[in-house]
């Protein structure tokens, strides 16, 4: 028994390392005003992104700056998608052919030229219980 319980301490610290959790901190600029909300998304798939997310954050504005925080993230590979709700109706607003009304912005700034951001533009990876930092600027 004297043996056993070391191996067991050994193998907790050693699978909790093997499956080390990420933080994914987004930090949120260019806010035009303080009403409504920043809604977060973070997407897990390509087949997902900019339709459904795998976590999801909302956050009041003080300020121009937001800053949110995604904790215990298994590794993987990401992208955010995200934009500023300002009459807190939960939906991002656009015009008669659906370009966005409401300031919005994705991971590494990627661009939206002649149509929606592209998943291959945005994605990131996190591993290893990394604390990884994403700066968005709206537009």
């Amino acid at each position: 028994m004297n043996k056993i319980f070391p191996l067991l301490i050994f193998f907790f610290f050693a699978t909790s390392f093997l499956n080390a959790q990420n933080k994914i901190q987004v930090e949120i600029t260019n806010c035009k005003s303080d009403q409504g909300f920043v809604l977060v998304a973070l997407h897990n798939t390509e087949d997902s992104f900019l339709k459904e997310e795998f976590l999801g954050r909302k956050s009041e504005i003080n300020g121009e700056k937001v800053v949110v925080e995604f904790g215990n993230v298994p590794d993987g590979i990401y992208a955010i998608s995200l934009f500023h709700d300002e009459d807190a109706n939960g939906e991002m607003n656009t015009n008669f052919i659906g370009l966005p009304k409401e300031n919005y912005g994705v991971s590494n700034n990627a661009p939206a030229n002649f149509g929606p951001p592209k998943w291959n533009d945005a994605k990131f990876e996190v591993k290893n219980g990394e604390t990884l930092k994403q700066e968005i600027q709206l537009r």
